[in-house]
């Protein structure tokens, strides 16, 4: 292995740990919106926790297994097997509630990625804030029983997720 090929080896095993980071680094200032509600007004608590909060992240990967072994043992979590109904991505908890799933990519054109999928109350408004925004659709609100309710938008060239549960 030439040392570009090791190094690009490495960046893409570092990435998703990175964008993990970057996705769990906005619950501190949700729960810092969270304290301040409370001390205003404790009927704001549940508006002001849901606030950015990532309900469901998603890494499509053509090395499951490796990325799930590397993120349990960097986080010291245990993933699921197998769950068909998140098309057989298996799945953690993560830290103040919601999860984050590992699967391989459904299709021949789908590509890895790394999307969070936002909790939202009302996943319709959610989608036409997005669409009227100048986003893309690329999954409709779509109903997986027992899981929730979830869509997908492009905006800026990158993959956004929405979640009402």
């Amino acid at each position: 292995m030439t040392p570009t090929t090791q190094t690009a080896m490495v960046a893409l095993c570092l990435a998703p740990f990175l964008l993990i980071g970057a996705a769990i680094s906005v619950q501190p200032k949700a729960d810092r919106t969270y304290q301040s509600a409370k001390a205003v007004n404790p009927e704001q608590q549940s508006e002001a926790e849901a606030s950015m909060r990532v309900q469901y992240l998603e890494i499509v990967t053509p090395n499951v297994d490796g990325t799930c072994a590397a993120l349990a043992e960097a986080h010291g979590v245990e993933f699921s097997e197998p769950i068909a109904e998140l098309g057989n991505a298996r799945t953690a908890d993560l830290a103040g509630g919601g999860r984050i799933g590992v699967r391989a990519p459904m299709r021949a054109t789908e590509k890895p990625v790394v999307r969070p999928y936002l909790l939202v109350d009302d996943i319709e408004a959610a989608v036409k804030a997005a669409r009227d925004a100048g986003a893309e659709i690329a999954m409709p609100p779509m109903t997986i029983p027992g899981q929730g309710t979830f869509s997908i938008y492009i905006l800026g060239g990158i993959e956004h997720g929405l979640w009402q549960n």
